[in-house]
Order: structure tokens, then sequence, then C-alpha cells
């Protein structure tokens, strides 16, 4: 930019006047812009994150043009959860809220459950609503807090994180299986067990 035009010449007397002070003391402020920019974004991780679509709304790119609900419903995978919290009427809280973590369970996940006991958790809002925000952290989470974390949940109640490299388990239950997925207003770790709100 124009700051740097100036900053190999020696400017003595009145031909230091000629430099603005704006631009001077712009100049720290842009070498600190630049540098945040260049910060490294997370890289979706885990065995799992070969089965997001390559493209399109559901991929792990398109995921970070939408805020989290959204997202979500864009991706297969997820098509249990996003009913699950459609149902508890959580969505604009989901997409309003700022840097929270969301520990996404799977298809896969709540095909664990068995259907008479998902049945009962699904058509009682109250336990619904306890559940899924159990699994939402409001705070962002990503790779380097996991292998030794605990977080509260939006629920108030408390989860643990642990494990190393690309391998990590949640409360030492449910395996991170696609972790560090961003979307607009939020981190997602995909999960393959429904997490049980801690007593």
């Amino acid at each position: 930019m124009t700051t740097n035009r100036f900053r190999g010449i020696a400017l003595t007397g009145a031909g230091a006047l000629l430099v603005p002070l704006a631009l001077v003391a712009a100049a720290p402020a842009a070498q600190a812009g630049s540098v945040a920019q260049a910060a490294p974004v997370a890289e979706p991780f885990g065995p799992a994150c070969s089965s997001l679509p390559p493209s399109g709304e559901g991929s792990a790119a398109g995921m970070a043009d939408d805020p989290v609900a959204t997202a979500a419903s864009n991706n297969p995978e997820l098509s249990t959860l996003v009913a699950a919290v459609e149902k508890a009427g959580l969505v604009d809280t989901l997409n309003n809220a700022k840097n929270i973590t969301v520990f996404a369970p799977t298809n896969d996940a709540f095909e664990k459950i068995p259907k008479a006991d998902l049945d009962k958790i699904l058509n009682d809002k109250d336990q619904l609503t306890d559940l899924l925000t159990y699994h939402v952290v409001n705070e962002k989470v990503t790779v380097d807090k996991l292998p030794d974390g605990t977080f509260t949940t939006l629920q108030g109640g408390r989860l643990t994180t642990s494990g190393s490299g690309d391998s990590f388990k949640v409360n030492d239950s449910a395996s991170i299986v696609c972790g560090d997925i961003a979307t607009k207003n939020a981190t997602v770790q995909l999960i393959d067990t429904v997490l049980t709100p801690m007593s």
C-alpha cells in the first residue's frame, strides 16, 4: 500500500513533513490487519470428512456460508439432528448465537438409540431441549482445545474432550468423526454417539 513506498526513503528536514501523519499512524494498524488476515483457518479433520458432499451447500466449504442450523440442514449426515432441532424450536437460537460449538450427532449416532427411546425424547420438548443444548458450547472449540478440554454447555452441564492428532473423544463415549467444520457462526464437531447430560 502507499505506506510501504515511504519505508526505504530517508526523509529529513522539511521533506519529512510531506509524509502525512495519518499515513504514519495507519501503518502499524495496516500491518496488524494483514497479519490477522493471514491467520490459518482450521481445516476439517477425521475419517468421516470424506463422506461429506464434495461440493454444494452440504460440503464443508458450503456450510461455511450459512449459520449453523441452516448449514446443518444442508448436510445429509445431520438430517435427524436437524429434525430434532426444529421440533425443539431451537433453529433461531442456534442461528443467532455467536462463536458457539456444536457437537453434532450424525444420523448413525441417533440410530444407536432404540427407536422407542428416541421417539419418547422427540415427543418431550423439555427433555429434547435439554438433550440438544447439552451438545452446544458457548465458545469456539477447535482442535487445539480438544486434547484436554472441559466446557460448559448451553444446557448448563459440562462435557469433556480428550485425545490427540485427529482422534478425539467427547465424555469418553463419543468419537469426533469429522471435526472443525466451520459455519458462519459456529464450529461443528460431528460425533458418532448422542451425548447424555451428566447429572
